[in-house]
């Protein structure tokens, strides 16, 4: 039945998300099947992958299975029925899993094949099979889930390649401190809209995706599947007080500690950045685009430099500066200037970074309750200086203090990220492989943001003695907003119901010791209630976090000795759990044990263990991709309309509302030296139930771009995109893709998302669609409005936002309580005239076009009088194409 082409493979490496998928489908396959199932209980997540297939062809052909894992998940089990044969997966240490595989292969029995690729994780089986022959196939891996900026967050990549009958996706959740939130965004795009179904209890949720087939075709008659992305469910979880979650079950106990409503830490940061020739271009833009915003989430509490090297070593400041707006415009002026070139001298580079900690320390310049560290970006390995990884990874360590911490970025794969790595969790940090695709800048920043807020240090978690034993680790250095820290262990016999832990931390200005308790039986008895709860969840995550804590301590073990005895322990937990570890393999053999295959995890060193990685990414292309504007000085209009105008010199955001009327079009930029104008239309809301002298709402319901040298004018609303030269009109609907030029203008469309428009590649106007429920009473479809800080405008410009390409000098003062007790209110003297603000916030709903962002800014009132330049009647102009009249 078997026809000795069975292959099975595992590839390790950076990927965290679960893709499921058929290569090279043939048309003679019949997919009967595809169900995936998540059970998630008290963040321990146990995944199973089924599939059937048939092959419905003349002729016999391989039918294959992958399953593309999350790194840190440990696979536990698989099992394939080819025809009524059965072939049963466990997990055995690598060499004898190995002795066995080759013995089945001596016999002429079925053999398998290990592959090994770098950029992804992939669990892969063939099966050639004679005609008529059915296969089912099924695999389960299990994972932790870590919270990372205040959600837990579960990914399947859905790929199945074509139509399947039977289509199931079920994630079911169960917290016993209750759910906080549960979301599934629509990451798989518009096409399923609304089809993920969530039904949520105080403690339970169930996530279900079941497309039927004709909900899963791209097209009305189309033969292809629709369903090709990311499938994530996003959740929290409810805490009582700040003393942590304690969960016993089965013997074992977990301890999560995740605080909130601390004041941050203050922060000492050296940024060493690699400027070697490897980063020219793309890299070396993208690292200046995340630095511009992480420099800007810098305060006066917090202290920076920033080294950069190539075969030289060069430093910003020789000493650690305050996160002024002075001190932060100008490190923006000068990463920006940073031209790449030369080797790597990644050694010297923190040798310097430290001295500059060590330093700052020694001077008392630093507060001693703040945190220090240094953040490392770089795209490869050492060329000049000490180039010996080993010995640069010792002198680090020789120099870095116990209160110091480093966290490595590797961009690309060039880059060993083993050995950055090593060098971050010897030295108390974590380490994140940056994939150089379109969003690398995006992902730095939210790297920096997952450690940019720490709120305590020198976490202790305790227990009373005699009551557990084998606990993982339970002292941490630091702990930073919207994470979590997990402690694991074995309860030990005793006389009394309730188990205690104890957690001492030191945070800003104040120490903290905490406590809390769990009965021994009261979770067992609930998890017996619960139909879809994972009942070994405690036992298997106790192992989970053994194990890779095990890992990491093997890759820094310093002697043969201390590694041969740290190997075997990892040995003995992986088998007696069934996880298949770099250390053990998958052996996959028939009930009679006469067909053999292997599944290996191979590691390739420039892979690393993965434990240390914090909020990384995924080299798989998304259905969806995200225009970011990443903004120095950047305006934002949304409705009513709200302007948000950014101000970097003065380290400011202002707001303010223009109180027009429906109807009315206002200039936002006009730019004759450019001869470019930007124009918008309002709208009113519905006016049901609304008296005729009430006021109502306005927004953009249309937004125009003019370009005048071309005579070309593209004309955005919520209906449609239209294109217009002057003899033809051509019209776009938000409902699919597109990107067209025309001359110097480019038009890119985003379905039912966004519209980008950019004329002669020097000034970019950024329109977002937003939808409401078409059925209510007064809300109306509207545009959002984003315009970016690279515009290269002329010295004319001027419109309510193109005023601000020349940013004015802006003095806050006399802060003191407003009106209302949850606002405060300022002086603020501009242009010469003094102002009374408030501070507020308005939506920005770039990156969450449902709920959007709070900004926190300055409020100016009566329509921004005092701020912009006259009048914002001013702005009223008579036609979309109209350009402002000069002088105001």
């Amino acid at each position: 039945i078997l026809q000795k082409t069975c292959f099975l493979s595992i590839f390790q490496s950076d990927i965290l998300i679960c893709r499921f998928f058929f290569n090279s489908v043939s048309r003679n396959q019949l997919f009967y099947s595809y169900k995936v199932e998540s059970r998630i209980t008290s963040r321990f997540s146990h995944t199973t992958v089924k599939s059937s297939v048939v092959n419905s062809g003349p002729n016999a052909q391989s039918i294959g299975f992958n399953v593309q894992i999350p790194k840190r998940a440990f696979i536990t089990n698989f099992t394939m029925n080819v025809n009524g044969i059965t072939f049963v997966g466990s997990v055995k240490e690598k060499t004898v899993a190995r002795n066995l595989y080759a013995q089945a292969r001596a016999r002429g029995k079925a053999a398998g094949l290990v592959r090994y690729r770098t950029d992804m994780e992939t669990f892969k089986t063939e099966v050639h099979v004679p005609p008529g022959s059915k296969i089912e196939f099924e695999l389960h891996y299990q994972e932790m889930m870590q919270r990372k900026l205040g959600f837990y967050e579960h990914s399947l990549y859905l790929q199945p390649g074509r139509l399947v009958p039977q289509f199931q996706v079920d994630v079911y959740i169960y917290e016993p401190s209750g759910i906080a939130s549960v979301e599934t965004p629509n990451t798989l795009g518009e096409h399923f809209s609304g089809m993920a179904k969530l039904t949520s209890s105080k403690d339970k949720a169930h996530v279900v995706f079941k497309p039927s087939l004709q909900q899963q075709r791209k097209c009305e008659n189309c033969t292809t599947s629709a369903i090709d992305g990311v499938f994530t469910v996003k959740y929290d979880v409810l805490r009582d007080s700040n003393a942590g979650e304690l969960h016993v079950s089965d013997g074992h106990f977990v301890h999560f500690f995740a605080p909130a409503n601390l004041s941050p830490l203050p922060k000492n940061i050296v940024f060493v950045i690699d400027v070697s020739g490897s980063m020219w271009g793309v890299k070396m833009k993208q690292t200046v685009e995340a630095m511009q915003t992480i420099l800007d989430d810098l305060t006066m509490d917090d202290y920076f430099s920033i080294v950069d090297f190539n075969h030289n070593v060069r430093c910003w400041s020789e000493e650690l500066v305050p996160g002024s707006t002075i001190q932060v415009a100008e490190a923006k002026k000068y990463i920006q200037n940073i031209k790449p070139n030369g080797g790597t001298n990644i050694n010297e580079a923190l040798m310097r970074a430290v001295q500059m900690l060590v330093k700052a320390s020694n001077q008392g310049m630093i507060d001693p309750r703040s945190v220090s560290m240094i953040m490392l970006v770089s795209d490869g390995d050492p060329t000049v200086g000490e180039i010996k990884l080993s010995a640069i990874q010792k002198n680090l360590k020789k120099v870095m203090r116990e209160e110091f911490s480093l966290f490595s970025l590797g961009i690309g794969f060039d880059v060993d990220y083993d050995f950055l790595e090593r060098i971050a969790m010897e030295n108390r940090g974590v380490a994140q492989r940056i994939y150089t695709s379109h969003d690398a800048s995006d992902q730095i920043r939210r790297f920096y943001s997952q450690v940019s807020s720490p709120l305590l240090r020198k976490i202790t978690v305790q227990f009373p003695e005699d009551s557990v034993s084998d606990v993982t680790q339970n002292h941490f250095d630091k702990y930073f907003s919207g994470s979590e820290l997990v402690v694991a262990g074995k309860v030990l016999p005793s006389d009394s119901t309730t188990l205690n832990s104890f957690t001492t931390a030191s945070a800003d200005r104040l120490d903290l010791s905490l406590q809390t308790e769990a009965d021994y039986l009261e979770l067992d008895a609930a998890l017996a209630q619960q139909q879809h709860a994972f009942t070994g969840f405690a036992r298997q995550m106790w192992a989970y976090i053994t194990v890779n804590q095990l890992l990491a301590e093997r890759s820094l073990a310093p002697t043969a000795g201390q590694k041969r005895k740290i190997t075997q322990r990892i040995l003995t937990l992986a088998v007696e759990h069934q996880f298949v570890t770099p250390l053990t393999a998958l052996l996959v053999e028939s009930e009679e044990a006469k067909e053999r295959l292997l599944a290996d995890s191979p590691k390739d060193p420039k892979q690393g263990s993965g434990m240390a990685a914090l909020g990384g990414r995924t080299p798989v292309q998304m259905v969806h991709i995200t225009v970011v504007c990443l903004c120095v000085f950047c305006v934002t209009v949304e409705n009513d309309p709200h302007f948000i105008v950014h101000l970097p010199k003065n380290n400011m955001d202002i707001c303010f509302n223009i109180d027009s009327e429906p109807g009315h079009i206002l200039n936002l930029v006009s730019d004759p030296g450019a001869g470019v104008v930007v124009n918008g239309q309002l709208v009113g809301s519905k006016r049901v139930g609304v008296e005729d002298k009430e006021k109502v709402n306005t927004y953009f319901g249309t937004v125009s771009v003019f370009y005048q040298p071309d005579g070309i004018r593209v004309s955005v609303s919520t209906d449609r995109i239209d294109l217009t030269d002057g003899r033809n009109n051509h019209s776009f609907t938000w409902g699919a893709t597109a990107d067209i030029t025309q001359d110097r203008v480019k038009l890119s469309i985003v379905k039912d998302s966004k519209v980008m428009v950019t004329v002669d590649d020097k000034i970019t106007v950024m329109v977002l669609l937003h939808r409401v429920w078409k059925k209510h009473p007064t809300h109306v479809d509207f545009l959002g409005l984003y315009i970016p800080n690279n515009n290269q405008y002329s010295s004319q410009a001027h419109g309510l936002i193109g005023q601000f390409g020349q940013e004015p000098e802006v003095r806050v003062f006399n802060l003191h309580q407003g009106a209302d007790p949850l606002k405060k209110e300022a002086t603020m003297e501009v242009k010469g005239t003094k102002l009374v603000v408030t501070r507020g916030w308005q939506k920005d709903y770039r990156r969450d076009n449902k709920r959007g962002s709070d900004v926190f800014c300055w409020f100016i009132h009566n329509s921004g009088k005092g701020f912009i330049d006259g009048h914002y009647t001013n702005y009223i102009v008579p036609r979309l194409d109209s350009f402002l009249p000069l002088p105001l």
